[in-house]
């Protein structure tokens, strides 16, 4: 199954709806707030910053951001209109934050027009994602700073022994959402050649345990997934959410994914 977000045209308005409500539920985990603060501590906002969130979702970076001091003014991009409009709406007080749809790989904004850009977990959905990074480049101002946080789709997991069938539900889940799941291992690498000077990475790792609202959505996407698929029939997907929420109950549920963080600098 090819990642979702390739086709946003082709997502059923029932998805689009859970997705928005995923976003807002995933930012407000105490390990991705958490996160969010950690990385964007690394960031230097100059007096009067002007900041772009490419792929801002619904806008919970955005309005994060927009509390920082010396931030004047965050501008969120997307391409899913349902997103942006749930975004103006959770933003409508704060007259700093405005919202736009756009491709992260053509942006309508001149040169040099940020000081700062943020890509939360956006690259590993962009096919292409070197055109998205040649682009954050060429609207930052020179010196200016892009914020990448992305997962490593290759430490995915639901599993607590060999061949767990609810790491099935995971690889579906990367399959329907991730367009390069190795991305994040290459990026210091990529920037480079496009003119940034990275600092090291970070990483940000997740475990979901006795309530694992971010880790049990991967499962319960995945087994929707692998049903569209024709991989498994609706009764079988059922059963796999009856054993990830028997873990739940039993305090046997583990879910893990490692995130990463890279400040660079434009040359």
């Amino acid at each position: 199954m090819p990642d979702i977000y390739v086709n946003p045209d082709a997502i059923p308005a029932e998805v689009l709806d859970q997705m928005k409500l995923s976003l807002e539920r995933r930012a407000a985990t105490p390990q991705q707030s958490a996160a969010l603060s950690a990385y964007l501590d690394d960031v230097d906002f100059p007096d009067g910053a002007r900041v772009l969130d490419i792929g801002c979702g619904t806008g919970p970076q955005a309005r994060t951001i927009a509390a920082r001091p010396g931030v004047a003014a965050v501008v969120g991009v997307d391409q899913l209109e349902p997103f942006l409009e749930r975004g103006r709406e959770l933003a409508a007080d704060m007259l700093s934050v405005s919202f736009q749809q756009a491709d992260a790989r053509d942006l309508p904004f001149g040169d040099g027009s940020f000081d700062v850009v943020v890509l939360h977990t956006l690259l590993t959905h962009v096919p292409g994602p070197d055109g998205v990074l040649s682009e954050v480049h060429r609207v930052l101002k020179p010196g200016g700073t892009v914020a990448i946080y992305d997962g490593d789709f290759t430490t995915m997991s639901a599993a607590i022994a060999d061949d767990d069938p609810l790491q099935t539900c995971i690889d579906a889940f990367v399959d329907g959402n991730v367009h390069d799941r190795w991305l994040v291992r290459r990026l210091p690498g990529i920037l480079r050649e496009i003119g940034f000077d990275p600092a090291p990475t970070r990483s940000h790792g997740h475990l979901d345990t006795d309530d694992p609202v971010l880790t049990l959505g991967w499962v319960l996407r995945g087994a929707y997934y692998q049903v569209e698929e024709g991989r498994i029939d609706q009764a079988a997907a059922d059963a796999l959410e009856a054993e990830a929420r028997r873990r739940i109950a039993d305090g046997t549920f583990y879910g893990y994914m490692n995130y990463v963080s890279i400040i660079s600098t434009r040359r």
